[in-house]
């Protein structure tokens, strides 16, 4: 028995019982002709400031669905198809379409955005006249004002996982595993592998046309979102940020959080009429503006900076940030999908997880970026410890191990072969490129959709929310995010009403 089946035989059922998984979920809000919304978050929604399954992230055009926390994949998976009920309820009362919905907004299907104004017309998300709400706001034109707001429509999948009794020490060496092996999720689950020319208008790329569609792509990409185009900083790229363990790490925010960065100096605080350009000069204006693949993450008290809470109270779970939307599943993510994530986490914690350096840490990098850019390129070659290796063999040896991870689930969950099942279908992917979820995308829009990455989201957008609005909406469960909306919309005006302190104090 291998070192890895050791440490999965000697996980009791109950510590695997205890494994918890919530999903955010981004998604823009894109008119019928798959043109970006420029309408306000609808009314019915409730407040984004104050909603604890429904809010804004970056643009009042990019809808964030939030599940609770979950013991297993399916309840998780029904909470989130339920929020898109409640969001497409809220969508055709407020789009006039009938119910045809020919005239109703509809969330996008994909990753990549849709067809996009000028950068200057993307709507920054507004949450009130509360000073935490300004603090988002001006926030968020910071991140305008350091990379564009094109880039800010991307949208992804967060999935934050923890398992009981894993201290901070055993979660950063799952961190450091994950990032050595997170090029096998972008080959397995990405799905971007083109994007609408308006989300590279006036910038330097190395993409390919795809016919005259107005598509642009790479030809063997898993995942752009994850590329040089997609969430990547070339100030953040500065940062030595280390995983070897929390106090490391904690430092290494610390500083990007409190040094001045000159660019960013150059931006100022405040513009010459006195608007507000971003939080801070510094590297980071906050922690969440760090673009890791996975994050370790603590849930903070009212008030409390996350890297606080992180130092005083150590790690609490894991957010993983690498997940396209996938355009194929209504909700955008699977149960296969979602099980197999869940796979991978206990291999990153399980499998022996030595000490990260700065040689690896650019290792790391290097692959990703093969693998998001060039993946399914027969014949690919990473580096492991200084040496080549082929992408597939190594997500071979990867799937290889999780069998018994597998097993050991289906048993302790009582969900019959549930894991196993998920895991064989992720491995017969592995075998079969072509059935990758990019090489599929990139078919669909060649044989189907005449070259046209905006079309091809547009339909499956519409089918997605054609089977979601065709699933029965209990009266109960509308009364529910009914009731969630209207405290919500109290909760921002109690909070507006408590603000003593001046905004810029």
């Amino acid at each position: 028995m291998t070192d890895l089946n050791q440490r999965a035989a000697s996980l009791a059922p109950e510590r695997l019982r205890g494994i918890r998984r919530g999903i955010e979920k981004e998604s823009l809000r894109v008119q019928p002709d798959g043109q970006l919304a420029l309408t306000p978050h609808p009314a019915a929604l409730g407040s984004p400031l104050a909603h604890s399954r429904i809010t804004t992230d970056f643009s009042e055009s990019q809808i964030e669905l939030i599940t609770g926390v979950h013991g297993q994949v399916p309840a998780c998976l029904e909470e989130l198809t339920q929020i898109h009920q409640a969001v497409y309820d809220a969508l055709a009362a407020s789009g006039g379409g009938g119910q045809d919905h020919d005239g109703d907004e509809m969330l996008w299907a994909a990753s990549m955005p849709c067809r996009l104004p000028v950068d200057e017309a993307i709507p920054i998300a507004r949450f009130g006249t509360s000073n935490t709400a300004r603090a988002k706001h001006v926030y968020r034109m910071g991140l305008s004002h350091r990379y564009g707001r094109r880039m800010q429509t991307i949208s992804g999948i967060h999935y934050n996982w923890s398992l009981p009794g894993v201290t901070s020490s055993e979660y950063f060496g799952l961190i450091r595993n994950f990032r050595r092996q997170a090029f096998a999720l972008l080959y397995l689950l990405g799905a971007s592998p083109a994007v609408c020319s308006t989300f590279v208008a006036g910038r330097p790329h190395d993409l390919q046309p795809l016919g005259g569609g107005g598509t642009l792509y790479a030809p063997w990409a898993t995942t752009l979102r994850m590329g040089r185009l997609g969430y990547q900083s070339e100030a953040q790229a500065t940062l030595a940020v280390s995983y070897n363990d929390l106090e490391s790490y904690a430092a290494s925010l610390h500083t990007a959080l409190s040094e001045p960065y000159r660019p960013y100096e150059i931006v100022g605080i405040q513009g010459p009429g006195g608007d507000y350009n971003q939080l801070s000069t510094t590297l980071l204006q906050i922690e969440n503006e760090f673009y890791g693949l996975i994050r370790p993450k603590r849930v903070t008290a009212v008030d409390e900076r996350p890297l606080h809470a992180l130092r005083e109270r150590g790690v609490e779970y894991v957010e993983v940030r690498l997940i396209d939307l996938d355009p194929f599943v209504p909700i955008g993510i699977s149960a296969d999908t979602t099980r197999f994530i869940d796979l991978f986490l206990l291999h990153c914690l399980l499998a022996a997880s030595p000490p990260d350096n700065p040689d690896e840490i650019a290792e790391n990098k290097s692959n990703q970026q093969l693998a998001a850019t060039r993946g399914r390129e027969p014949g690919l070659m990473l580096q492991r410890n200084g040496q080549p290796i082929a992408l597939t063999g190594w997500v071979a040896e990867i799937l290889d191990a999780l069998p018994p991870l597998a097993g050991a689930m289906d048993a302790a969950l009582g969900e019959a072969t549930a894991y196993r099942d998920a895991l064989a279908r992720i491995t017969a992917l592995a075998a079969a490129p072509r059935q990758l979820p990019s090489a599929r995308v990139l078919q669909a829009i060649t044989t189907q959709y005449a070259d046209s990455f905006t079309s091809f989201a547009l339909a499956q957008s519409r089918a997605a929310r054609d089977v979601i609005t065709a699933m029965p909406y209990p009266p109960a469960l509308r009364q529910h995010f009914e009731q969630l909306a209207r405290e919500s919309a109290a909760e921002q005006s109690r909070i507006e009403t408590l603000d003593t302190i001046p905004f810029e104090q």
